[in-house]
């Protein structure tokens, strides 16, 4: 599992390197396409502010969406001995706890770091999940954040966001007539190659940096499969608890494609054949629930 761990961090700071080169590289060619090289400048300035603003409210916005409310200790006495307890076993802070009225059982963690977490479970998780099992799912929404994810992934969705803003602007702005390039010295030429180019990557670019969204995401999920075990000292109340999730077929009235990677299980509760899988938030429940239940915790 540390191995596991260790290798996930290293991809994560390749996929956020390649991010960052990306659109960098980016904004160079719609400046190249257009024959404007300010857009350079616009597009540094817009995707810094569009970053700082998603990292710092993504937790707010996210809560919003699922129509979450926050409790105090005697709303759900149960739950926040659970998340309390698990806290001091994990020696991370005690996060905020919100429930979302919602009868479909899930569950999910956000906020920039450990520091500002918070744990979201809906109404239905509560009605059908035993002491064990809502152990194990507070297990598994704790290991995000101690793992960091909660920041890695409101970083990543904040730079396909800005990806796929940038493709929408520079789509619009060249056939809308933005394009001012002159034909001198061969500079016309030169900039229908990087037009073309720019297009492409316009229409590729946010498919590809959703991909590369949804791929950290299943392997997050898997990590924090693994350390929310470790935590509770007990595989079997997570996997029980996946099982109950997943043979309630009912999806969450709040999520959407902006917030679904961030629950335990796909809240959208979609099925496909081997296309789609591509696009799954999260890898597959069976496969999750087998190397749960593979799983050796050593006393």
């Amino acid at each position: 599992m540390y191995q596991q761990i260790d290798s996930n961090k290293r991809r994560t700071l390749l996929i956020m390197g390649f991010f960052i080169v990306f659109v960098g590289l980016f904004g160079w060619v719609l400046s190249q396409a257009t024959g404007n090289s300010a857009l350079v400048i616009f597009f540094a300035i817009f995707g810094i502010g569009y970053a700082l603003i998603g990292y710092y409210a993504s937790a707010k916005i996210t809560l919003a969406i699922a129509g979450a409310k926050p409790i105090e200790k005697q709303d759900a006495p149960d739950l926040y001995r659970v998340v309390e307890n698990l806290s001091i076993a994990g020696g991370l802070p005690m996060p905020q706890i919100y429930i979302t009225p919602d009868q479909s059982p899930n569950a999910f963690a956000t906020g920039r770091d450990p520091q500002h977490a918070v744990v979201c479970v809906t109404s239905g998780l509560l009605q059908i999940m035993d002491n064990n099992e809502l152990e194990g799912v507070i297990g598994h929404e704790l290991s995000h954040v101690g793992n960091y994810d909660i920041r890695l992934m409101a970083i990543v969705v904040v730079l396909v966001g800005v990806i796929t803003v940038m493709s929408n602007f520079f789509l619009r702005f060249t056939f809308f007539g933005g394009r001012g390039r002159n034909n001198n010295n061969g500079d016309g030429e030169l900039g229908v190659i990087f037009l073309v180019i720019g297009i492409v990557m316009a229409i590729l670019a946010p498919i590809a940096a959703t991909l590369i969204q949804l791929a950290v995401s299943r392997n997050r999920e898997y990590l924090a499969d693994a350390s929310g075990a470790l935590l509770t000292r007990y595989p079997e109340g997570l996997a029980s608890a996946l099982r109950k999730i997943q043979n309630v077929n009912l999806p969450l009235q709040h999520a959407n494609t902006a917030t679904a990677h961030l629950y335990i299980a796909n809240p959208l509760k979609q099925a496909g054949g081997a296309f789609t899988k591509l696009f799954d938030t999260h890898p597959p429940i069976d496969e999750r629930i087998s190397r749960l239940e593979n799983m050796e915790i050593k006393a």
